[in-house]
C-alpha cells in the first residue's frame, strides 16, 4: 500500500483495472487499509466514497471483532494497535495528531477506556476529562464532566462501562457507567447527540429477573458476591443483581485485581466472569505464576447467581500456559459468543492470549496472535470492539 502512495505509475496502473475488480480487491483488505487507500488518489477516494461500496463494506465488516491495545513509550507518541479475528496481522493507528486538538500537555497521561464502532474513549489524568475520538471521521472532543465531577484515570478504570454507538452511522453514541453513590448504585449515561448526562438510581428486583435483552454493568465485586446492574429498554429503571458463587469463594474487588487467594484472579464483562487459576513455577520467584486452568461463568437468569458455563480444554491450556508476573484482561459477550483476552508480562515481555467460546456449539477457540512488539512499551488500555465501519465522512486529509 505504501508503494502505491509513492509511485504514480503503480497508482495509475491499478486504477486502470475494471471497477468491479478494484472493488473486489478493496473488499479483501481490512477496513484500516481501505481507509488509507482513500488517500492514494481521487479515483480511489471516489470508489470508496460510493454509497453502494460503503454499504457492502459495512455489511462485510459487521461480523469482525477487533482487539485494540493502546501502548506508549517514554517521550514518544502513543498508538493504538488493532487486530481483527478476520485478519492475520496487527494494524497501527496513530492518534497523536488527533489528540493534539484537545491535549496540550507534553507527555500527558492518556488511558484507553473502551471502544465500539468508530468511537474510542480515552481518559486524561492531568485534565481529568474523557476524550471521544472517532477514528474514521477524525472528530475529537472532550465529554462534559459527569455529575460526579472531574475524575482521574484510576476512577474510570474501576467502574463498569459501556459504549453504545448509534446504528444510524451519525457518529453519535451513548456512554454508560455505574458508580456507588452513598452506597447505592447509580447509572450515569451521557448522550453525545444532546451533549448531556443523566443519572438514574438502580432498584432492587422484586421476584424473578424480568428480562433477557439487557446490558450488564459490574458495579462492585466484593469478597462474597458481585453487584451488577442490568440496563434494558423494557425496564423503568436499572435493576440490581447480586450474583454469588455457589461455593462462597472469594472474588476480586476490581476487574483486574488479584483475588484474595494467591492462585486465582477474575475478569468480568457483560454478565460473565472468567476465573483464571494459577500455580507457582518451580525454581522461580514465588511471584511468578503459570496459568493452570480457565473457567467461564455467567449470571443465571433463574437463580441470579454465578452459574458455571465451561472450562478451557486441557490441550488448549498446554498451548497457552506461560509464566507471568503481572496479568490483566478484558471480556465481552455478544451474539452468543464470549471473547476474552489476557495480557501478561514476564521479565519485561508481554504475551497476549485471545480465547473465544461459542455457547451454542460449546466450542473453545484460541485465536493465535502475531507478536505485537510490546517490548519496552507501557500498556495504556485494552478493549474489544465490534469493529470500524465506513461512512460517508471517512478520512478527511
Amino acid at each position: 500500500m505504501d508503494e502505491c502512495q509513492n509511485s504514480d505509475t503503480n497508482s495509475l496502473g491499478f486504477c486502470l483495472l475494471p471497477s468491479e475488480l478494484i472493488q473486489n480487491i478493496l473488499f479483501s483488505l481490512a477496513l484500516p487499509e481501505i481507509i488509507r487507500m482513500k488517500l492514494v488518489n481521487k479515483f480511489l477516494a471516489y470508489v470508496i466514497s460510493d454509497q453502494n461500496f460503503i454499504r457492502e463494506c459495512n455489511l462485510r465488516s459487521r461480523s469482525a471483532t477487533w482487539l485494540f491495545v493502546y501502548k506508549k513509550r517514554w517521550r514518544q507518541d502513543a498508538a493504538i494497535h488493532g487486530f481483527s479475528d478476520q485478519s492475520n496481522r496487527w494494524f497501527k493507528i496513530s492518534i497523536g495528531d488527533l489528540m493534539k486538538q484537545v491535549v496540550f500537555y507534553p507527555g500527558e497521561d492518556i488511558y484507553l477506556l473502551t471502544a465500539s464502532g468508530n468511537v474510542f474513549l480515552f481518559a486524561s489524568n492531568t485534565q481529568k476529562a474523557v476524550i471521544a475520538v472517532n477514528l474514521v471521521s477524525k472528530a475529537v472532543k472532550k465529554i462534559p464532566p459527569c455529575p460526579l465531577g472531574p475524575r482521574g484515570t484510576s476512577s474510570w478504570r474501576r467502574s463498569g462501562m459501556k459504549l453504545v454507538p448509534e446504528s444510524s452511522g451519525s457518529g453519535h453514541f451513548r456512554f454508560m457507567f455505574v458508580e456507588l453513590v452513598e452506597n447505592r448504585p447509580v447509572l450515569f449515561e451521557y448522550n453525545s447527540e444532546i451533549e448531556k448526562w443523566q443519572s438514574t438510581e438502580a432498584r432492587e428486583i422484586c421476584g424473578n429477573f424480568p428480562g433477557k435483552d439487557c446490558m450488564f454493568l459490574n458495579a462492585l465485586n466484593g469478597p462474597y458476591e458481585s453487584l451488577v446492574i442490568a440496563v434494558g429498554s423494557e425496564f423503568d429503571s436499572p435493576m440490581i443483581l447480586r450474583p454469588r458463587l455457589g461455593n462462597g469463594g472469594q472474588q476480586s474487588s476490581t476487574a483486574f485485581s488479584w483475588v484474595n487467594t494467591n492462585d486465582r484472579r477474575h475478569v468480568y464483562g457483560d454478565g460473565h466472569m472468567m476465573v483464571i487459576r494459577s500455580r507457582a513455577v518451580d525454581n522461580m520467584d514465588k511471584r511468578v505464576k503459570m496459568v493452570s486452568s480457565i473457567e467461564m461463568w455467567e449470571i443465571s437468569l433463574n437463580s441470579g447467581n454465578w452459574e458455571f458455563v465451561s472450562n478451557v480444554p486441557s490441550d488448549t491450556m498446554k498451548q497457552i500456559g506461560k509464566p507471568y508476573g503481572v496479568m490483566i484482561g478484558c471480556l465481552e459477550a455478544r451474539d452468543g459468543v464470549i471473547r476474552a483476552v489476557l495480557m501478561s508480562n514476564f521479565e519485561g515481555l508481554w504475551d497476549i492470549i485471545w480465547l473465544t467460546y461459542d455457547k451454542e456449539r460449546c466450542l473453545w477457540t484460541w485465536v493465535a496472535l502475531p507478536d505485537c512488539k510490546m517490548k519496552g512499551s507501557n500498556l495504556a488500555g485494552i478493549t474489544f470492539s465490534s469493529g470500524l465501519s465506513l461512512t460517508g465522512s471517512t478520512c478527511r486529509k
